[in-house]
């Protein structure tokens, strides 16, 4: 499905590469593996906890924020590095491979902005309430000892 965040489509016979603004995906079209991707895709409990272990057999989609690095290898691959987990590896046509990398490594620095920024905003909208909640109670405990 393509939507307005869609950014590239590259489709192979065993399998699709979507390049969306936030996320990458590697969705598989048939077979054992393809049930097991939407498995786990379905159940994001499932993918939290068994994601490490399967994802060895089948690309589960990746948030921009979370990449490492992206290049093309000496084969003419995509090698997605992500930490805390195994590389991706995506066997594209070289042409294919190095404007995918070029629009992720586009992507990738704008995505990272943008998740310090929620970080920072999150870490701010925290204090202001830990602040509201301390003054509250500071009130509560002068109304009590009055």
């Amino acid at each position: 499905m393509i939507t307005e965040d869609t950014v590239m489509v590259i489709d192979k016979p065993h399998f699709q590469v979507k390049l969306y603004k936030t996320l990458l995906e590697v969705d598989l079209k048939k077979g054992v593996k393809k049930e097991l991707e939407d498995v786990l895709e379905a159940k994001p409990t499932l993918r939290e906890n068994l994601g490490f272990i399967f994802q060895t057999i089948i690309p589960l989609d990746v948030r921009l924020r979370d990449i490492e690095s992206v290049q093309v290898d000496k084969k003419g691959q995509v090698k997605v590095a992500i930490p805390h987990r195994r590389d991706v590896v995506i066997p594209l046509e070289p042409n294919e491979s190095r404007r995918l990398v070029d629009k992720m490594n586009e992507l990738i620095p704008i995505e990272k902005e943008r998740a310090v920024r929620e970080l920072q905003e999150s870490e701010e909208a925290r204090k202001a309430l830990e602040l509201r909640l301390a003054t509250r109670e500071s009130k509560i405990y002068r109304a009590r000892t009055r």
